[in-house]
């Protein structure tokens, strides 16, 4: 985490009156605050790094001692998540002014209210069980995943599994994916970046090119998610081409068994274990670093 650029958000903070600074180095963690709540008053945030950046200082506002502004200056990826945040702060009794994702007010003083709520499944931890069925021509089932009403962006790399050649069939409460014979695909994933990984697991064994634009800030993550899926990529033989955007993705080629090193990135770990599904020896160094967002990816894993 500390190689994750979080100096938005810092400055983002002080503007509304909180102490905080980074320790080490400047935009980096690791960061101190001392806490004493937050004064309130205007902020703005640039929108083309991270959107988990304004959803921190959302969440937060309603308990500030002032109103609460947030203006998001340029680009602004990973929009579907803005979106769940809203809607979760929402169904706690906090209501706020948006203006198109652009601008936000949130008044003090309406703190959440408490109440029962039940906890959707994790779109992007399941999406590595649809790559699983994707490349060995498998079916898999994942429950507690509402595909008709979720507000999870990362739902969207269905229709991509789809358009690759996988069946998709779509119930109230789970979601059954077969693979099938698989082609490439040309896949805007702004909304999605976290899918990008998984989605270049996956067309390494489709017939065609896979082009994957849109996703610079990847760049940003755990790791380079870009210049490191490549990286790794091309150690087993994988043919691919690195764009200031995204990657292209050359499928069906031979692939070898290697070690490999997700570079501390949970995310890279999974979806380099959905290519040892049809590569035999490969070897994943750290592979603990999935307890991030899945301490028991590996168990569940082994169940397949």
């Amino acid at each position: 985490m500390n190689e994750r650029p979080i100096g938005d958000l810092v400055r983002a903070l002080k503007s509304l009156g909180v102490d905080a600074a980074c320790i080490d180095r400047e935009d980096f963690p690791p960061v101190s605050i001392r806490a004493g709540g937050i004064d309130g008053g205007k902020a703005r945030i640039p929108g083309n790094i991270s959107s988990q950046f304004i959803s921190s200082i959302l969440l937060a506002s309603p308990y500030a001692r002032k109103d609460v502004e947030i203006e998001v200056t340029g680009a602004l990826v990973s929009r579907p998540y803005l979106d769940l945040t809203l809607d979760v702060m929402k169904d706690f009794g906090v209501e706020l002014e948006n203006r198109d994702l652009r601008y936000f007010k949130v008044k003090s003083g309406r703190g959440y209210r408490p109440r029962r709520f039940r906890i959707e499944g994790d779109v992007s931890a399941a999406s590595y069980f649809w790559g699983a069925a994707a490349v060995t021509g498998g079916t898999v089932i994942t429950e507690n995943i509402h595909p008709y009403v979720t507000r999870q962006g990362d739902i969207a790399l269905l229709e991509i599994l789809e358009g690759m050649g996988c069946l998709v069939r779509r119930e109230d409460d789970r979601i059954i994916i077969k693979g099938g014979p698989l082609t490439g695909i040309e896949a805007d994933m702004g909304a999605m970046p976290d899918m990008v990984p998984t989605l270049a697991a996956i067309a390494l064994f489709a017939d065609g090119e896979t082009v994957i634009q849109n996703v610079s800030h990847l760049r940003h993550k755990e790791s380079d998610r870009i210049g490191d899926t490549i990286l790794e990529g091309r150690r087993l033989g994988a043919m691919m081409e690195e764009l200031d955007d995204g990657l292209i993705i050359r499928g069906g080629g031979r692939l070898m068994g290697a070690e490999v090193d997700p570079h501390n990135d949970h995310r890279l770990a999974m979806s380099l274990a959905i290519i040892g599904l049809r590569v035999p020896g490969i070897r994943i160094k750290d592979e603990n670093c999935v307890e991030k967002s899945f301490p028991l990816f590996w168990d569940l894993w082994d169940s397949l």
